[in-house]
Parts: C-alpha cells; structure tokens; sequence
C-alpha cells in the first residue's frame, strides 16, 4: 500500500469517526424532544410505570393535549407569548439595524464608538445582577409591572445589545459604502437608503436575530415570572408551571403543555433557517 492509498483510508476512516461522533452528538441532544414525543400519548400511569416504552398499557391517547390546553388556558397565554414574542423581536431588530447603521457609517465620531462600547460591555452582566433592583424600581416606584409593554420593552433592552453587535458586523464587512453612495446620488435621502439598500441587503442577519430572540422571549421564564403577576397576563412557560404540584404531578399534561409550547418557535425555525444558510455567503450586490 503506498503512501496516497494510506492517506486515503486514514481520511476515510478519521470521516466515519465524525460521522459516528455526530449521530451521538445528534441522538443525545435530541433525546429529551424523543422523551415528550413517545409519552405525550400515555397516561399518567403508563409514563410513570415505563416512561421508556414506545406505547402504555393502557394504549394511545390524546387526552392529554385537550386537558392540557383547558388547565392552562392555552389559548390566552399563546396569544400573550405570541403578541409579546411578535413586538420584543419586531422591536429589536429594527433599534439594532438602524443604531448599527448610523454607528458603522458615522464610525469617527466618539459618541458612536464609546455608544458600541458601552453596548458590548452591558452584554457581559448576568440579567440576575439585575433582577432585583428592575422590580423595585419598575414596582415599588413607578408602578408599572403587570403590563405586556413594559414586559416587551425589558426584552428589547436586554437584547437589543447583541443584535446591534451583530448587525455591526453584518454591515460594516458584507455592505459596500459604494451602494449608499450611489443612492444618495440619485436623490435618495439617508432614511430611503437605509430601507432600500441597507436593509433588505440585512436579511441573512434578521433571519439570525429573529431566531435567536424569538426563541429568547417565548422560552424565557424568569424575566415575565417577576414582570407579570396576574394570571390572565401568564405566557406559556408560566402557565406551564402550574402542572407542578406539591405533591404530585400530572406528567402526561406537562408533557402535552411543552410540546404545545415548543411547535410555534419549531415551527418558526424551519421557516428562517433556509434565509439564513442561502444568505450568510451571499455578497452585497444581488441580481
């Protein structure tokens, strides 16, 4: 065997080694999803006796999902998480596209650059920091919490950091100054060129920030758990809670309540996803 046929197979089989790594990679990351699919169809006595088994003793059922859906009232927490969901990320990305914009073309100015700044910095300190301090002052003082905007305000703050970083980066290295400046020449004003030329050329990096903040707010369990008091302003991570009891827990309802909780943003993954892998490599001029 000569040296080519030895490199040959050494790559081949160092191939195989990742394939076999990924697929465990793979089945352990997705193993808990597996776990709420094969019992969300089981009764409570079937997930506790073999929560392994494919189908219970008792057979399929899909009882679970309607009382489910009863005890949490599904319907007005989904439209709290989704409303909530829909504006923090609609927010976000439009604060971070414009305020990334004027700070990557107005760059020499040090207002701009300590402002970035002061944004990447803010990235480094835990929400835990601040939590406490957030609800005396948004409860104790001005009396604003049990509200879905300040609720959706707290999520744009916190999230507007990152976003803006990265479509900093997104302009600054994939969008031609040329393109604005031939705009600007043939009579746009700044505002038009930024949501003519800019923003649409931005889409690879919504797509990404949209994902990632969607999946944030609609997940997101502390923040709305110290913001919304009142049960009929719960989303669907609160609501999913009250399945818990102190001595007992319906197993089957709360796996039947995280699967409704999951679809949507699923859902909304598999929308996003092909814009962002047909556009991270797309360059700034299209046909």
């Amino acid at each position: 065997m000569n040296a080519s046929e030895q490199a040959a197979r050494k790559k081949k089989i160092q191939h195989v080694i990742m394939i076999i790594v990924l697929i465990l990679v793979f089945l352990l990351f997705i193993a808990p999803f597996i776990l709420v699919l094969i019992n969300v169809f089981k009764t409570k006595g079937d997930i506790n006796s073999d929560p392994l088994a494919l189908i219970g003793a008792h057979g399929f059922t899909l009882r679970n999902f309607p009382d489910a859906m009863v005890k949490m009232d599904f319907w007005n927490v989904f439209r709290n998480s989704a409303v909530i969901t829909f504006c923090a990320t609609v927010l976000t990305i439009l604060f971070s596209a414009m305020a990334s914009f004027v700070i990557v073309r107005n760059g020499r100015w040090k207002a701009c650059a300590i402002l970035f700044a002061a944004m990447i910095a803010s990235m480094v300190i835990p929400f835990q920091v601040l939590m406490v301090p957030l609800v005396s002052v948004y409860g104790g003082i001005f009396h604003i919490l049990n509200s879905r905007i300040t609720l959706i305000l707290m999520h744009t703050g916190f999230s507007v950091s990152m976003a803006t970083f990265m479509f900093h980066g997104a302009i600054n290295t994939n969008i031609p100054l040329e393109l604005e400046e031939a705009a600007l020449i043939d009579g746009c004003s700044r505002w038009q060129t930024f949501w003519k030329i800019v923003f649409p050329l931005l889409k690879p990096t919504v797509a990404t920030v949209a994902i990632i903040d969607a999946m944030a707010f609609w997940n997101d369990y502390l923040l709305p758990s110290l913001v919304l008091g009142e049960k009929q302003l719960y989303t669907i991570p609160i609501a999913t809670q009250m399945f818990y009891g102190t001595y007992s827990t319906d197993i089957g309802l709360v796996m039947a309540a995280l699967l409704l909780a999951m679809l949507p943003i699923l859902i909304l993954y598999l929308f996003l996803q092909k814009y962002i892998v047909a556009g991270v490599t797309a360059g700034a001029v299209k046909g």
